[in-house]
Parts: C-alpha cells; structure tokens; sequence
C-alpha cells in the first residue's frame, strides 16, 4: 500500500505560509505503517487540482489533499476531485444542517456561499468536521481512495486522528508500524559519509538515507515491520554497524543538537564555557538553549579583523574575565579571495587553533561555523584533541 499527499493552496506557492500539513500528514502516515511515495502543492484552480488528483489516483492506492474546502470562489477543491473522479457534485442536507448547526453554536448564521460546502462528489463518504465548518469527504474509487481534509491544522490533525487512521486501519487492514531512527554527525561532510556507510544505502528494509544540513549531517535507518519491537529489532544491528563506520562523527540522536550535546557534556563535569564570537550565531545557540545559562558564561563580539592569533587572544581575554574553564572562539573571513572560517578553543591543557575552509554562499556561514565550534570544544571533552 502506498499513499501520495497534495497539498492545495496558491498561498503555498507564494511562500505566503508553510505547508506544515504534509509533513505532519508523513509521519502520522508513517507511523501506520503506510508507505508515502509522493506529495506536491498544486494552486487553488480547478483545472490544474482535477489534474494533480487524477494522476495521483492513477499511481497511488491513497490519496490525500488538504485545503480548499472552505465556502469562497478560491476553493475549488470539491469540484476538481468531482471533475477528477468523473462523479457530478451532489448536495447532501444532512450536510446543510451539520453547518447551521454548528454555526449556531457560535451565535451566527450561515450565509448562503457556506451551503456550497454541503455539497460532495457523487457517492463520497461524509466526515463530519467537528472543529470547523468544512465537512470532509472519502471517494472510493474500486481502484484508489482520495480522503480530502481541510487545510487548517488544527482541523486536519483532529480528522487525521479521529476519522482518516482509523478508516484506514479498516479499509486496508494496518497492523504494521515504519519506524526510524536518526544519527547525527558533525566534523564530516554528505559525500564523506556516503563513501563510509554507501553500501548500506543500497539496503531495502532496513534502509539507510542521508540528510545534509549547514556543518553536519543526519544519517536516517528506516525499518517497516509488524510492530514497534520488530523494527527496533531490524534497525539494531544496521545501526552498529553505522555506528562501528562512523565512530565519533556521531554525537547524537533524534533531534538533539550539537550545542545540546556539548552543554550536557558540560553539565556533567561541571565546567564552564565562555565564547567570543564573529557572527552572533554561536552566542545565539547557547543562550536560547534551555538550561544552558547553567554552564554558559557569555560571549563578546569578535570584530572582522579577528585574525586568528587576535582570536585567540580574545578568547583567552574571555575565558579569564569570565571565570570559565573553557573558551571557545569563531571569526570569519568570507572575503571571495579568502573563504576561511578560524576556530580557537582554550580549556583545561587543551589548545587548539584550526582554520577552514569555506566556499558555500555567506548566508550560510554563520550557522556552519557556529557548529564547527562547538564540534571542536565536544571532540576536546571526549578526548579527541591532543594536549
């Protein structure tokens, strides 16, 4: 069984606001074990939605949309799914009186354009929205399901709980679970880990993906099985192995962060950490991070001119005036002809100065370099860096 997500919505394709639905629609449908092939975002016009909806139907056992099922001319959503599936739009009073009544609750009055919402595609299934005014609607097609929920979250996550899975586990059986596991390195670039572990990539169930973001990258094993324990059990020995490859370029797990590691690390020895800092970016992550004011002196600014032998005697400034036992420095020279990022770390009989490269767009420095930092000071606490 394999499910497509499309999103609908031309504020969506403005950037006007984020399309949170899918991605909370994957892992809810991941969770059930249903494997999702594809999503997309198609404009609020008929045309181009019947179109997105019947390809989908022709390659997907289910399909969902969310959006454009409010009571206005731009949503249309209803009559592309009607167009799609060949089924003329048909009104349906219990639907009507569903509507007024809940409007009534709120002390108002439907207007005329709401009963456009009381109306489905030719023999779909009714699901009552109670926690908005758009009903929903499933359309069995002999060949696919297309389960069309609105695009407010609030209301497509109660439907996609209380109606949408448990149709799904009757309709097709569910029982299994797909579960996934992600490391997360630091210190290695995408292609190095791919020559590390790219045989694993080849594997089916479980499987091995690469994610890249600015200075790391998270390695994902994924198990389908029928149940929770089968899939721990799956992904166990893909992951020593992983582990076995990649050694200490792995710092964490799930969604922890390198600073969260290194904090807590921290916090453990109980020592202290002050920083200096060319972009603002390193002094931001520590001091947004929950707890961490328990470890985390502060930080001072590192001009543009902190060359690294001025880096370093900043952060030695720092660290002393602080009273911390680590300092940890960052500047940058992002200049087209130079391209470097300069490190330098001070804490107990630890010294390090490094230099790095840097060829990526400057937007990204900042964050890249903020990480690289940190990796330094968490690979010195595990006793990585030389004396």
């Amino acid at each position: 069984m394999n499910a497509e997500v499309i999103a609908i919505g031309t504020e969506l394709l403005l950037g006007a606001i984020a399309d949170t639905n899918s991605a909370h629609i994957a892992r809810a449908l991941r969770d059930a074990g249903v494997d999702l092939w594809w999503m997309s975002v198609v404009g609020d016009n008929e045309a181009r939605i019947a179109e997105a909806v019947s390809r989908a139907l022709g390659r997907s056992d289910v399909v969902i949309t969310t959006g454009g099922l409010g009571p206005t001319v731009d949503d249309p959503t209803r009559a592309a799914i009607a167009r799609a599936c060949g089924r003329p739009l048909e009104y349906r009073p219990a639907l009507w009186e569903q509507i007024e009544a809940r409007f009534q609750r709120f002390g108002r009055k439907p207007s005329e354009n709401n009963r456009k919402q009381a109306y489905l595609p030719a023999g779909a299934i009714a699901l009552e929205n109670p926690v908005g005014t758009a009903p929903c609607f499933i359309v069995e097609t002999g060949k696919s399901v297309l389960i069309a929920l609105p695009g407010v979250p609030r209301e497509m996550e109660h439907m996609l709980v209380h109606a949408v899975l448990p149709y799904l586990r009757r309709t097709f059986d569910l029982s299994g679970v797909i579960k996934a596991k992600v490391l997360r390195t630091v210190g290695i670039g995408e292609s190095q880990v791919d020559e590390k572990i790219g045989d694993l990539e080849l594997l089916s169930n479980p499987s091995v993906g690469l994610a890249a973001h600015a200075g790391q990258t998270d390695v994902r094993i994924t198990a389908k099985a029928a149940s929770e324990a089968e899939a721990d059990a799956l992904i166990a020995p893909l992951e020593a192995q992983v582990r076995g490859r990649l050694g200490h370029f792995i710092y964490g797990e799930g969604q922890e962060s390198v600073e969260e590691v290194t904090v807590r690390m921290l916090k453990e020895r109980d020592e202290t950490l002050a920083v200096v800092d060319g972009a603002g970016t390193l002094i931001e992550r520590l001091a947004r991070l929950a707890g961490g004011e328990k470890v985390f002196r502060g930080g001072d600014p590192a001009g543009p001119e902190a060359a690294p032998d001025l880096l370093a005697t900043a952060v030695e400034h720092a660290r002393n005036t602080r009273a911390a036992d680590w300092g940890v420095g960052v500047s940058m020279d992002l200049r087209p002809e130079a391209g470097k990022i300069y490190l330098y770390l001070r804490g107990p009989r630890v010294s390090e100065a490094r230099s790095l490269g840097f060829a990526a767009s400057p937007a990204l420095a900042p964050d890249w370099a903020a990480t690289a930092a940190l990796n330094l000071l968490r690979l010195a606490l595990i006793g990585r860096l030389a004396g």
